[in-house]
């Protein structure tokens, strides 16, 4: 899988350059794609706006994650998932880079939920889905150790960090997504958190970044 910064990704071909895969791959992306616009006339899923901006806006966004994971990586854990994004896409680029990977999704509204549920059941997909809000998921919920951790447009990172802790071990990164306040949540995140990080350029927008984050402890008050 290709990390090429310098390609806008507009269509499916283009997705299919930037990213290396498959023709199997890209038809489970479309069938998501198609699933998304019929679901979103009556759930609201994703910004009107951007539901035309598929591949780039969500796919792309989600899709960068996978060159910045360790390889070893099989069980993930996606963090208010709400449209898929970027626990869906991630379990489809799985589903070819790493078949014995498994993806675990926590989205608390039920409707979203049903939705993820479909597209996994719809694309044949290695995924679970957790109906539950993210501080009531049971760490004894069948959960094995997770190696990555992923939320997007979720929470600011001090909260993020509170939601994310309970589920790391030793090995467990992080990835998430972060605006043009990343800096300023990254500060603040600080007072309350020991962590490792790493920051990465964002492949869909210059002023985003992916935070990478290792280590996560709180600091005794």
């Amino acid at each position: 899988m290709t990390r090429d910064s310098g390609r806008a990704v507009e269509s499916a071909q283009d997705f299919a350059k930037q990213f290396s895969v498959s023709r199997e791959t890209l038809a489970r992306l479309s069938s998501y794609q198609a699933l998304l616009g019929k679901w979103q006339k009556s759930v609201n899923l994703v910004g009107p706006a951007t539901l035309a901006q598929f591949w780039g806006r969500h796919a792309a966004d989600s899709a960068q994650i996978l060159a910045l994971a360790p390889a070893h990586a099989k069980c993930w854990l996606d963090l208010g998932s709400g449209a898929g994004f970027p626990g869906l896409v991630l379990a489809i680029l799985l589903a070819e880079r790493t078949p014995a990977a498994r993806v675990h999704m926590v989205e608390s509204d039920r409707k979203k939920a049903n939705f993820l549920r479909t597209v996994v059941r719809e694309c044949g997909l290695t995924a679970e889905i957790h109906h539950q809000r993210i501080e009531a998921v049971p760490l004894d919920a069948g959960l094995p150790p997770i190696d990555v951790i992923t939320a997007r447009a979720l929470a600011a990172l001090p909260q993020l960090a509170t939601l994310m802790s309970r589920f790391f071990n030793p090995s467990t990164v992080a990835l998430v997504h972060k605006g043009r306040d990343w800096q300023e949540e990254l500060t603040r995140c600080r007072q309350y958190w020991k962590m490792q990080t790493h920051i990465h350029a964002s492949l869909t927008d210059p002023a985003a970044r992916m935070i990478e984050i290792s280590e996560l402890q709180r600091i005794p008050v």
